[in-house]
Parts: C-alpha cells; structure tokens; sequence
C-alpha cells in the first residue's frame, strides 16, 4: 500500500464529511487536509533542529515517520462514523432520548439547531432578549 492509496482515502472520506452549517468558518475538513498534507508529506523545514529560547539550547523533536497501517486504522475511523457505525451498534433507548422531565428537550434542540443558521440579525437578538427574560 502506498501513500498514494492512504491518501485517496483520506479524500474520499473527506468529500463525503457533512458540512458545519452552525460554524461555517471553521472547517473539519479544511483542518484534516493540513493534518494529512503534513503527515503523508512533511516539508523540509519540520525536521530536526537545535533551537536556542531563552538562552537555553533545545532540540525540536522531529515528527513521526508515515505509518501506513496507522493512518488506514484512522481513515477507517472516518469512515465509521460517516456511516454511523457506533449509532447502529449502540443504540440509544427512549429513556434517553425522551427523559420524563422533558420529553421534547431533543427535539427541540435539533429543531433549534436547523433553525438557528438561517436567522437574521434581528431574529437572534430577539431570541437572546427572550432568553435572558425567560425564568423558568
């Protein structure tokens, strides 16, 4: 197996990751593809050196080799939660998805969260208002 291989995994994996709708500037994939461009194929510059800070002579560790088996582990990881493996192994009960003290708390939240990028300006800070004044 190559690095070619791991990396076409990787953006498999990557191309098929849901968007963040809430935080739309702040991008897993974005921060996954700088991970793997420095890990399959670091520049020249990350290696080794002797540093002087503060008057005192220290070396920058180098970073760890490619390890195939490694990273195909973790692109398998990517790949079972994009196909929701451990919802489906550990599934959750009514209990905990419709507590008795709330029964609607979940729905409500991703009702909440589906609404919430879509507000304008005004909107949010009439929620914020409300939120504030809410006492119970």
């Amino acid at each position: 197996m190559s690095k070619s291989v791991v990396y076409k995994h990787y953006q498999r994996a990557l191309a098929q990751w849901p968007k963040d709708i809430l935080r739309p500037d702040v991008s897993f994939q974005n921060a996954m593809q700088r991970r793997i461009d420095r890990r399959i194929s670091p520049s020249p510059g990350d290696r080794a050196a002797n540093v002087i800070a503060n008057d005192a002579l220290t070396t920058v560790p180098a970073p760890a080799r490619f390890d195939e088996k490694a990273e195909m582990e973790q692109v398998n990881v990517l790949y079972s939660f994009l196909e929701n493996r451990y919802t489906k192994q550990y599934p959750l009960s009514d209990h905990l998805l419709k507590p008795q003290s709330n029964p609607q708390y979940y729905d409500n939240l991703v009702k909440e969260l589906e609404e919430a990028p879509t507000r304008s300006w005004f909107q949010r800070q009439i929620n914020k208002w409300k939120g504030s004044l809410r006492m119970t």
